[in-house]
């Protein structure tokens, strides 16, 4: 039944698609964040879904929507760029068979990103997207947040509908992920218009908010955790009355943390005694031996090439207090563990190259996003200014998650970019005809005189 269900809504979302091409997109959208095809048994395994959704977008695009709005942004071209030089690295990869098992979603995923933003001609588009985008990702934390509710959840131990530990399934991402959507949800109740924000809408949001929060509570990931931190020092520049804002932030906190499971309070409590947590210990092993790997080979080693990697460091624990205090070292020596890092992913696997060309594409977006946000704070296009201040916080939220995990080529990561071009080459395209309309005015004028 549960794949006849999910066949249903497919077969649906293409249905409309052959009315409203457009729609051919968010059925993509849809199908790579929850990937259907994991959650069903025999029917959707045996079908590319995703390959269809996606050919069907380009071809519906290239043959009956209306181009004359799109526009091709530079940072797409840094994206096909960076496409281009991943599959180079691929053909010398360390690892060739490895690599070309992770190069085969990889670069869909950038070459999606390339097309996307040329489809995002409207400020409908635009919000259908993103509103795809959170509905697809709140099946996955709606879930996951009723879980915490009725088992606190713990680290590894929290199932999010599929046993598959990838993608937005997996704990530290999804935790990441759902703090960092949650400058989208704010701004959808105020200045949604696919569902106008009545208090149905504000009820929904609210709920999802807290299941957002709940995400890294029931994963218990440290990532999550310092998402949240960032999300609450980012939505200062917005709040009017910042005592206020910080007293109701203290006030919660304090009456959260005794409900909290132990589990996650455990867990929390090693970001300070990192040396003795064997996990923490690992990555920064694993960041000195990449930082060592890209001196010898500065064009990176190709996809998977972590698992070249043999590493040895020492755990600490002190025990006692005072002068009566011990120090406990205990050696261990590991191998092929992963990089737990966008950076250090980009910078092992693509080498200096690849990571200069990765940090360009997100640091233009951050920096477009904030002209934006500035420029339009006010006005007719207020809620423009917004969603570019929802989209850099959530772009910002994004890239300190994957300071401690490895997200680097997630698709999430490249629809908010895609989001991001296509907001600006629309505002950009506004903002010539709003300059040119008042010429056209006095030159009527002038003739009628």
């Amino acid at each position: 039944m549960r794949d006849l269900a999910f066949i249903g809504f497919l077969v649906a979302l293409l249905g409309f698609g052959f009315k409203r091409p457009f729609i051919f997109v968010l059925t993509y959208v849809y199908i790579d964040i929850v990937s259907p095809q994991r959650l069903t048994y025999y029917l959707l395994n045996s079908v590319p879904i995703s390959l269809v959704a996606a050919g069907l977008a380009v071809i519906a695009w290239a043959l009956i929507d209306d181009k004359r709005d799109s526009r091709f942004a530079p940072r797409q071209g840094l994206i096909l760029l960076l496409l281009i030089y991943c599959g180079l690295t691929t053909r010398t990869a360390d690892f060739p068979v490895e690599a070309l098992e992770k190069w085969e979603w990889v670069w869909k995923n950038l070459a999606f990103a390339v097309f996307l933003p040329l489809t995002l001609r409207t400020r409908l588009r635009i919000e259908a997207l993103l509103l795809f985008m959170l509905l697809s990702a709140s099946s996955i934390i709606i879930v996951g947040g009723i879980k915490t509710l009725a088992s606190g959840g713990g680290y590894g131990e929290l199932n999010l509908m599929v046993s598959n530990n990838s993608g937005l399934y997996e704990g530290s991402i999804i935790s990441a992920v759902s703090i960092s959507i949650i400058p989208i949800v704010l701004w959808l109740a105020k200045y949604g218009t696919i569902y106008v924000p009545d208090w149905r809408v504000r009820w929904f949001c609210a709920g999802l908010i807290f299941a957002c929060l709940l995400m890294p509570v029931g994963t218990s990931a440290r990532t999550g955790l310092l998402c949240i931190a960032l999300l609450a020092v980012l939505m200062l520049r917005d709040v009017k009355k910042r005592m206020m804002y910080l007293g109701t932030l203290a006030l919660l906190g304090l009456v959260a943390v005794p409900f909290l499971p132990s589990a996650f309070s455990e867990r929390m409590g090693t970001i300070k005694t990192y040396q003795a947590d064997e996990s923490a210990s690992t990555r920064l092993a694993v960041w000195q031996w990449t930082i060592d790997y890209a001196k010898q080979h500065p064009f990176g080693g190709g996809f998977e090439a972590y698992r070249q990697n043999s590493i040895r460091y020492d755990t600490v624990q002190v025990a006692g207090e005072g002068a009566s205090a011990t120090v406990k070292r205990n050696l261990t020596v590991d191998k092929s563990r992963a990089y737990h890092s966008s950076y250090f992913e980009m910078l092992g696997e693509q080498g200096y190259p690849g990571l200069v060309i990765w940090l360009l594409i997100n640091i233009i977006g951050v920096v477009r996003m904030e002209i934006l946000r500035r420029r339009y704070k006010e006005g007719d296009f207020a809620w423009a200014g917004g969603l570019a201040g929802a989209l850099q916080h959530a772009h910002l939220i994004y890239l300190l998650g994957g300071a401690f995990v490895g997200i680097a080529f997630q698709s999430f990561l490249y629809m908010l970019l895609g989001a991001q071009i296509g907001l600006d080459t629309y505002m950009a395209r506004r903002a010539k005809e709003m300059s040119w309309r008042p010429m056209r005015r006095d030159r009527t004028g002038l003739a009628a005189a």
